[in-house]
């Protein structure tokens, strides 16, 4: 073998697929003990896998670095100097667990998720035409914040999504089919191509023109699962000065029924009038309203179904596992796809959302992309993938409770310091794999850091960026740093990645200078306190690293900050803080 480690090897032959697993172990002895301490279920399954494949993991992380790390990954928000302070002295037994069922309940954390949320349920205005506005985005956005307020299973929130209906005033959820239907017919929009891949990790778009080249799903298959939306339309007031309202029917019974009204309306009106002539039109128009009216019914009394585009067939409902589907006459076909989509035997439904959630924890999914489950790209532990959907089907499906299993686990809590058996490991979590803050929290990290916060045009002020409803808000921060625009399910809309405008905005930011020169901000505050080289140097390395300096860095730094004019060293040294990779990465 050339490498070490396992490979996922595929057949496939006339449609049938298969994958099996390949291990090749490291040539290395590595002392049993290092995998003996496991403190939940997590545990077990990642160190029985480092084990099988002779890695060797990092040791545990100081608490410094997990205060900060889970705050960041848990409810995106810096420790204060005094919370640092607080968990640093506290030596009792379990401290972390307190500290995460504590950040469980804060409001951070319902902030945080509901964007989370926000940009799975791609909450964003229209594109083109906008007729939501920026108060439907809002308004959806505070319904998210709601249900994760009250812990709402994730099985609910998805099914309340899926079978959304009514006005965008009463039901905001609508908000959803406004942006991946619209003005479209279902065969026309992306609607099914986003639940697919929002709450299913199944990619089917591209059986749209074809058969899928890497998985079993036809072109038939993408238009029966199509038609599951078939009778979702909008419809839309002639002025736009009264809601979006979505109804069971289609874009064709929609706009007869919109006919049919106009038509009433104008025979009311001839109905007044006594000419001579009145009499021939009042029967003309009756006999078209009755024609308009049979040909709605004849619409109505349809099953659902949709034109394969193709081949012109009438395909109807069916799910993606090809099972039949009955579906009444007058009934909507969203209620049949919502039950098997959330059905607690659904792994593709409980496995996407484990995995999304195990890499904003992990930073690497257990299947890469987060929202690609397919036989042919197996999770790189699926005995740890099974036993978490498992562990997340029998609490109900309930979200704080699998967070809390992560992030207590002793895999979360890894050292990022490599060893020299594991510094190439990058799939099995020997150590935790660091990454950077997403755009909104390094935005908040940074404001927070300064005690200056941004302003958003159209919004309070004083609002964070995790409080935002989306992407529709001007920051030119918050577009250079990866911030999803939601125009598509996609997890790779949101980026972390590095790149060179983010550097050059960190060091030459005319906006972030202010913030650390800013009378009322923190450095000048402090400067101003009467306080202590020392005590300064503490409280700034707090309020950013949430740590104490080291020896060395105190050696070097307290010299600065001890002239009669420690201004310039000062801002200098927040600064350097601030660029460097520590205060930007959760690590």
């Amino acid at each position: 073998a050339r490498r070490y480690g396992e490979v996922a090897l595929v057949a496939a032959f006339q449609g049938q697929v298969d994958t099996v697993l390949l291990t090749i172990p490291y040539p290395a002895d590595v002392d049993p003990s290092l995998y003996a301490q496991r403190d939940n279920i997590v545990d077990e399954h990642v160190f029985d896998k480092l084990r099988s494949l002779h890695i060797e993991p990092s040791g545990l992380c100081d608490d410094a670095t997990y205060l900060r790390r889970v705050m960041l990954d848990l409810i995106g928000t810096l420790p204060t100097a005094a919370e640092a302070r607080d968990f640093f002295q506290d030596t009792s037994v379990g401290k972390r667990q307190r500290l995460v069922d504590r950040l469980l309940l804060r409001a951070e954390f319902v902030d945080h998720w509901a964007v989370e949320f926000g940009d799975l349920f791609q909450n964003r205005r229209e594109r083109g035409g906008d007729i939501r506005g920026i108060k439907g985005v809002r308004a959806f956005h505070q319904w998210i914040r709601q249900q994760v307020a009250i812990n709402r299973p994730w099985d609910q929130i998805v099914r309340d999504v899926l079978l959304a209906n009514g006005s965008t005033d009463d039901n905001p959820a609508v908000g959803y089919f406004v942006v991946t239907v619209g003005d479209l017919t279902a065969t026309e929009s992306d609607v099914g191509e986003s639940v697919a891949q929002a709450f299913l990790g199944t990619r089917i778009g591209c059986a749209k023109c074809h058969n899928h080249p890497l998985e079993k799903y036809t072109q038939d298959d993408y238009y029966r699962f199509i038609a599951f939306f078939s009778r979702v339309a909008l419809q839309r007031p002639p002025n736009y000065l009264t809601p979006t309202k979505l109804v069971i029917g289609s874009k064709q019974t929609v706009t007869l029924s919109q006919r049919i009204e106009s038509q009433q309306q104008e025979f009311a009106k001839l109905r007044e009038q006594t000419d001579a002539d009145s009499a021939s039109r009042i029967t003309e128009k009756e006999k078209l309203i009755q024609s308009l009216q049979d040909e709605l019914t004849a619409l109505l009394s349809q099953t659902a179904r949709v034109i394969q585009p193709r081949t012109l067939q009438t395909l109807f409902p069916q799910a993606l596992d090809r099972q039949p589907v009955a579906v009444a006459v007058d009934s909507d076909p969203r209620q049949q796809l919502a039950q098997w989509i959330t059905h607690a035997d659904n792994q593709a439904f409980s496995g996407t959302f484990v995995n999304r959630v195990w890499k904003h924890f992990f930073s690497v999914g257990l299947v890469e992309m987060v929202d690609d489950l397919r036989p042919t790209n197996p999770p790189s532990n699926p005995a740890l993938l099974e036993r978490l959907c498992t562990e997340f089907v029998q609490a109900k499906f309930d979200i704080r409770q699998i967070m809390r299993l992560m992030v207590t686990s002793r895999a979360y809590q890894l050292s990022s310091e490599t060893t020299p058996a594991n510094k190439n490991e990058t799939r099995f979590y020997s150590h935790y794999y660091v990454k950077r803050q997403p755009a909104e929290v390094l935005l908040d990290s940074l404001c927070q850091a300064t005690g200056v916060r941004d302003s958003y045009p159209g919004e309070i002020q004083g609002i964070r960026a995790i409080q935002l409803s989306g992407p529709h808000i001007d920051s030119y921060f918050l577009m250079t740093f990866g911030r999803s625009d939601r125009f598509t399910a996609c997890t790779c809309e949101k980026t972390t990645q590095v790149t060179l405008p983010q550097l050059l905005h960190l060091q030459n930011s005319p906006n972030i200078l202010s913030k650390m020169t800013a009378p009322e901000g923190r450095l000048m505050q402090l400067l101003g306190s009467g306080r202590s080289a020392e005590q300064i140097l503490d409280e700034l390395y707090l309020n950013t690293l949430s740590r104490f300096p080291n020896d060395a860095e105190r050696q070097q730094l307290l010299s600065g900050l001890q002239d009669v004019d420690r201004t310039e060293s000062a801002v200098d040294l927040m600064w350097a803080i601030l660029n460097s990779k520590e205060f930007t990465f959760n690590h």
